[in-house]
């Protein structure tokens, strides 16, 4: 019986005799052939000008992207997104301010004033008209929708509230006092803090949008120095070669390159230098200033519903012995919105970058002075039984403290005015800064990398 022999092991050489060989891949083939061309100067030139045109054209479109991001920012702070916020303080503010005229009107009785129902009439409608343009503004399942509803849902059933009050007291039914210290609760614990979260959300939006606006473009900018570094190399490796000093393609790609680095470095600076200026002397002084405001318009309505309780409403806190007092709660917190309204008018005073912006602030505080002093003189004479005096120290045609609180009222009003002037130039400022830039950035690129290749293309025509 013959003898097989055993089976080479390991790996065999050579395919069998007539067998075709494997076929290699397509990225295989085109390494090796970059790899020959690699070998000849005219290959190296194709392909440094391909990366060359390929460096230029990643910075040009990574400029415009990132330019173009910050762009859309910037227009959101401006146009968007600051306006939104004021207009949700503005329906902070309304709420507010109807609150107070109802109870002001509350206290008239009978002799209620026409200006008083108006004020409180265009309140309202100046609330619900917020609340429209905020819906618009606002995702459909965002938390600010959500918010909205709620105010929308509430506020006819607060003027409900409001006119059986106002029917009852005419009438002159206790009961009616009973209604609107009802109203202010819903008022105070429901519809306020639901439109404060309002004008937090749109804060944090608005922070969100300075974010996004104004940090710098690194990957920009980087593309933009290896840009030009490849660029220097390629002119300098041409002249060690040719003796040639310039070669034209290149000295223009280096020039768009160059252009668009800078137009980058300091175009984003001027904007990001704009938008910071109107943060810090224009967001921030509005916000306090409409947190004053809203103080302001707390104590005012606090104030007004001190005489239409009547002691009905009390809270018991410690004083600074330890020791238990029970104070009427209206005034309790009336004492709270003043410090509030104090710390606010202070920090706005801080604020103020110049004289018409600090001037109504400080005109404010003396009006919160003068009002502390008149509300300590009715609360004397209520806390006498001299109802009828107090009612005239804090309704009264002259020298009540409703005259100061439309004092302080009106001087921030002014002071926003002009703060907002302040935000307005400077984002505007901000923003025109960015106009163009990632338009001119594309266009630059592709005239950089048509330079690139054609002064390659120069060179590469010595060796026909």
């Amino acid at each position: 019986m013959p003898v097989v022999p055993p089976q080479a092991s390991g790996p065999v050489s050579d395919p069998p005799p007539g067998a075709a060989p494997a076929r290699r891949t397509a990225f295989a083939e085109g390494v090796d052939q970059v790899r020959a061309a690699a070998t000849t100067e005219p290959g190296r030139l194709r392909i440094i000008g391909a990366l060359l045109a390929l460096l230029v054209v990643a910075f040009g479109a990574v400029t415009a992207w990132q330019m173009t991001d910050r762009a859309a920012a910037a227009d959101d702070v401006l146009n968007k997104s600051q306006p939104l916020s004021s207009a949700a303080a503005d329906i902070y503010r309304s709420l507010a301010d109807a609150n107070t005229a109802a109870s002001s009107g509350f206290l008239a009785g009978g002799q209620e004033t026409a200006a008083s129902r108006e004020r409180y009439e265009q309140d309202i409608d100046n609330a619900a008209a917020g609340l429209v343009q905020a819906a618009a503004n606002s995702d459909p399942d965002s938390a600010a929708a959500k918010t909205v509803t709620k105010l929308n849902r509430m506020l006819p059933e607060y003027k409900g509230l409001v006119e059986r009050a106002r029917t009852y007291n005419r009438q002159g039914f206790p009961v009616g006092g009973a209604y609107l210290r009802y109203a202010n609760e819903k008022m105070q614990e429901d519809m306020l803090p639901e439109a404060e979260n309002l004008y937090k959300s749109e804060n944090q939006r608005l922070r969100a949008d300075y974010a996004d606006a104004t940090p710098y473009p690194w990957a920009a900018i980087a593309l933009g120095v290896l840009a030009l570094a490849g660029l220097a190399w390629a002119q300098h490796r041409n002249y060690q070669r040719t003796n040639r000093v310039l070669n034209h393609g290149l000295v223009a790609a280096t020039a768009t390159a160059t252009v668009v680095l800078l137009w980058l470095v300091v175009g984003h600076s001027v904007a990001r230098a704009g938008l910071n200026e109107s943060y810090n002397h224009g967001v921030r002084s509005l916000n306090v200033l409409h947190d004053a405001r809203i103080a302001s318009l707390k104590a005012r309505g606090n104030e007004n519903l001190t005489l239409v309780a009547r002691g009905a409403e009390t809270v018991t806190e410690k004083n600074a012995k330890g020791e238990e007092v029970t104070y009427d709660a209206y005034d309790f917190d009336f004492q709270k919105d003043m410090d509030t309204l104090g710390k606010g008018l202070a920090e706005a005073e801080k604020l103020a970058d110049d004289s018409t912006g600090e001037k109504p602030v400080t005109a404010a505080v003396g009006n919160m002075k003068v009002w502390k002093e008149r509300h300590a003189a009715a609360r004397n004479d209520d806390e006498n039984g001299n109802y009828e005096a107090a009612l005239q120290r804090v309704i009264g045609s002259k020298d009540a403290t409703g005259e100061c609180f439309d004092s302080v009222d009106k001087n921030l009003d002014n002071a926003l005015k002009h703060e907002k002037i302040e935000f307005e130039q400077a984002a505007g400022d901000g923003l025109d800064a960015l106009t163009g830039l990632s338009v001119g950035a594309a266009l630059f690129a592709v005239l950089g990398a048509a330079g690139a290749v054609l002064g390659i293309g120069r060179r590469l025509s010595e060796y026909r």
